[in-house]
């Protein structure tokens, strides 16, 4: 298709040949995804003088990307998003240990988790909007999950500046899945800035509290007279600095909502008043993780110059409850052979000026 271009990106240490997909809308929005990972790369958004500027943080040099990228830069999470406690769980009256990569914890699918593989990248030509189609076979027991499961990945690009990702999954074994992406979005296009001048809505009445180890306690929590009441739109910064030991804990936001309502349906908005940048998120999932970027470390350069720093960028990671295989009150997350998982979520990028 004419509205999807690709080229060549880079070639990882195992000699893998990634290349880039470039989807194009006709108002001249962009989303650069690779096939490593599943990763976009880049994506941008019209300001309200309808400047286009990329919007998600990133690395600068393919070869980051490529070496674990350990703040899973734009990448899809699987095949556990989140983290599993003390890195086991049972399922179908078996014990299944994973990888240990945050420690006690298992977080994000592991060390190797889709974050850091080649997926298989197909255009599809017979669909109404550009579609990225990206497929990725993990093997019975990668990282210690059991059965072989195929996901699949589809990225399109509408002519509404909505970035759509579904996600389908299918397994030979019973097994547990829960998928999600990793962008980091700064609406204002400086990614040396702190997104604490972005305004932040939620349809969230209840957050999930976390131990020392960000491990959910296993109870919900009114958001109500606390610092993770978003209900109401307003400043990330307005609490973060809080004195809360939730947010002691995380060094700021970095825990799942619980979203009202079920299906397909707004579940939140990201706004930044000086470039009035919108960006809406759909989904159908019950959770979203808000992470503040409280553990960028300023070892990388953005691509607009200067160091990634701590809260220069926020990431709404539809998914189920974090641990949800070892929470018996959380929605189930089993995978079964015969089922397929389904999964959406929209990204809606728009301009409004208060």
């Amino acid at each position: 298709m004419e509205n999807i271009q690709i080229s060549e990106y880079g070639t990882t240490d195992k000699e893998e040949n990634v290349k880039k997909y470039t989807l194009t809308n006709k108002n001249g929005m962009t989303a650069e995804i690779i096939n490593y990972g599943a990763i976009v790369t880049s994506l941008t958004a019209p300001d309200k003088n309808g400047n286009y500027e990329d919007v998600v943080l990133g690395f600068v040099e393919p070869q980051d990307y490529f070496n674990q990228n350990s703040y899973f830069y734009g990448a899809i999470i699987g095949r556990f998003a989140n983290r599993i406690a003390n890195a086991a769980f049972q399922l179908e009256g078996k014990n299944y240990h994973l990888t240990e990569n945050n420690a006690p914890n298992h977080l994000h699918g592991g060390k190797e988790g889709f974050f850091n593989k080649v997926w298989i990248a197909e255009v599809l030509a017979e669909t109404e909007i550009p579609t990225l189609q990206l497929t990725y076979e993990s093997p019975d027991g990668e990282e210690g999950y059991p059965g072989t499961v195929i996901a699949k990945v589809f990225y399109s690009l509408t002519d509404d500046n909505e970035l759509i990702i579904s996600y389908e999954a299918v397994t030979d074994r019973a097994t547990i899945i829960n998928l999600t992406h990793h962008s980091y979005f700064n609406l204002s296009g400086r990614f040396t800035e702190s997104i604490t001048d972005h305004e932040l809505q939620l349809e969230a009445d209840q957050f999930i509290p976390i131990d020392t180890f960000s491990i959910p306690e296993g109870r919900f929590q009114d958001v109500e007279g606390s610092p993770f009441d978003f209900r109401i739109s307003k400043l990330l910064g307005k609490d973060i600095d809080t004195e809360n030991e939730q947010l002691k804990r995380a060094n700021g936001y970095d825990h799942c909502f619980v979203l009202t309502g079920s299906g397909m349906r707004r579940t939140g908005t990201l706004y930044h008043p000086e470039s009035g940048r919108k960006m809406e998120v759909f989904t159908d999932q019950p959770g979203i993780q808000v992470y503040t970027g409280n553990f960028l470390d300023g070892k990388h350069t953005t691509k607009t110059g200067g160091k990634n720093m701590v809260r220069t960028g926020i990431c709404l990671e539809t998914q189920h409850y974090p641990d949800a295989p070892n929470q018996i009150n959380f929605p189930s997350v089993k995978l079964f052979p015969g089922e397929k998982y389904q999964t959406k979520t929209i990204y809606k990028f728009s301009v409004e000026e208060k």
